[in-house]
């Protein structure tokens, strides 16, 4: 079964979340080499700014990319917080490749809009590599930068880019762990099952907003895209991947209807 897993959130963070989630993939590895992880890394790229004194504003969630920005994504997404996990994995025994998506064309982005400057929108996904890498039993893990045929490269939200793979991949199950128990309702329960029309109830009468909506458009847009299953859930919860892989109630399953 083809699986794609997205990580987000602090689970990245520091050296004991990292080291605690890679065990968990590498055991999922093993027992499902068609597996994939996609990554982020927002936190860091927002401190790396800082760092650096370089302006670091957001319209409607995206992080507008100026050239001196698209230097750090490349430095920091495709660069640090790739090998740092890439590296966590293989501690952990499992046979991690690092890339993103301009390698071999995995995923081809156009801009989306000229005011956020170099922030990309995948239009098509090539799963060639992932497909090479799988088949030779090693873990692809991909950060969420692009390019296009022209040599240009995109900085790219992690979920889409997460289910631009997944739809290329034909992944089975798609898993965002987050640092969220869930998708809440009104009175902030966790919503166990949730189907595309209740989901965007959510999103019309603003119970989800900001990073939650993206998640939810994203889930949705994966559904329609022909993967089978998504699941939104908290990734630092014991073994939350072997109970997502096991079809466990925890976190919030999306279905088309």
């Amino acid at each position: 079964m083809r699986l794609l897993l997205k990580l987000g959130g602090t689970l990245l963070d520091d050296a004991a979340s990292r080291s605690a989630i890679s065990a968990q993939l590498a055991r999922a590895f093993a027992a499902n080499p068609e597996t994939v992880v996609v990554h982020g890394g927002g936190k860091q790229m927002t401190r790396f700014l800082a760092e650096r004194n370089v302006e670091n504003h957001f319209v409607e969630g995206l992080r507008v990319t100026t050239p001196e920005v698209l230097d750090a994504v490349l430095k920091v997404f495709a660069g640090t917080v790739n090998h740092l996990l890439v590296a966590s994995l293989v501690a952990a025994g499992a046979p991690a490749v690092g890339l993103s998506g301009i390698d071999a064309g995995l995923t081809e982005a156009e801009q989306l809009r000229p005011e956020l400057g170099a922030v990309g929108r995948v239009i098509r996904s090539n799963p060639a590599v992932l497909e090479v890498l799988t088949a030779g039993h090693l873990l692809p893990v991909v950060a969420c930068v692009a390019g296009d045929r022209f040599g240009n490269i995109y900085n790219v939200n992690a979920d889409q880019m997460a289910v631009a793979c997944a739809i290329g991949y034909r992944a089975a199950k798609l898993l965002f762990l987050t640092d969220v128990d869930g998708v809440k309702d009104a009175s902030g329960q966790v919503i166990p099952v949730l189907t595309l029309a209740q989901s965007r109830a959510l999103i019309e009468t603003g119970v989800a907003t900001g990073g939650m909506q993206a998640k939810l458009n994203a889930a949705a847009d994966a559904l329609l895209g022909g993967v089978e299953e998504v699941v939104i859930a908290p990734g630092g919860a014991v073994d939350i991947v072997a109970r997502l892989r096991a079809n466990g109630p925890v976190g919030t399953r999306f279905v088309k209807g």
